[in-house]
């Protein structure tokens, strides 16, 4: 009978709260009704005057409404049954994987209006290395529920497998063989 680790499952994959969007919703909305305004207004005999209307119109848009989504796309969590990976960036990305085998520590972080949206930050400790962020996650109190059941899970198969100190110091470990 071989002991082999059960394969990877993603557990859960998250983006930050969707809230990040409802400002840029409301500003190209806005940038629109200014724009169709404006090309009400001037009419075809300022017809230089509705083009650069349409070119502002349509940077705003871009950079008001495009580029913060396309941001807010950029940054994803998955959580698998080995490993919490983090990928964020636009042009250059950046991934970061903490196993679950090596053990962390996991709060949640509350500010302005996160709490009414049961979201929030969740702080990853992973010992030495500097603490890893996902920022405004959906229903945090969950993500860290089961971001620790899993470490206790790993913990739970490693005490299995694994003599503990106690049981090796007192020579009464069990040999496989």
């Amino acid at each position: 009978m071989t002991d082999e680790p059960p394969p990877e499952l993603v557990v859960a994959r998250l983006r930050p709260h969707a809230r990040r969007l409802v400002r840029p919703a409301v500003f190209v909305v806005l940038v629109a009704a200014a724009g169709g305004f404006g090309f009400g207004v001037f009419r075809a005999e300022l017809a230089w005057v509705n083009a650069v209307v349409a070119v502002a119109a349509v940077a705003l848009v871009v950079l008001g409404g495009v580029v913060p989504l396309l941001r807010w796309l950029s940054q994803r969590y998955v959580v698998t049954t080995r490993r919490l990976v983090v990928v964020h960036g636009l042009g250059t990305r950046t991934r970061r994987e903490l196993l679950h085998s090596r053990g962390y520590d996991v709060t949640v972080r509350r500010r302005g209006a996160q709490g009414l949206f049961r979201s929030g930050d969740v702080l990853v400790f992973p010992g030495d290395d500097p603490a890893l962020v996902l920022s405004d996650v959906p229903h945090a109190d969950l993500v860290v529920a089961v971001l620790h059941d899993l470490v206790e899970a790993h913990e739970a198969r490693r005490r299995h497998r694994e003599p503990d100190w106690d049981d090796i110091v007192r020579g009464t470990a069990r040999h496989d063989g």
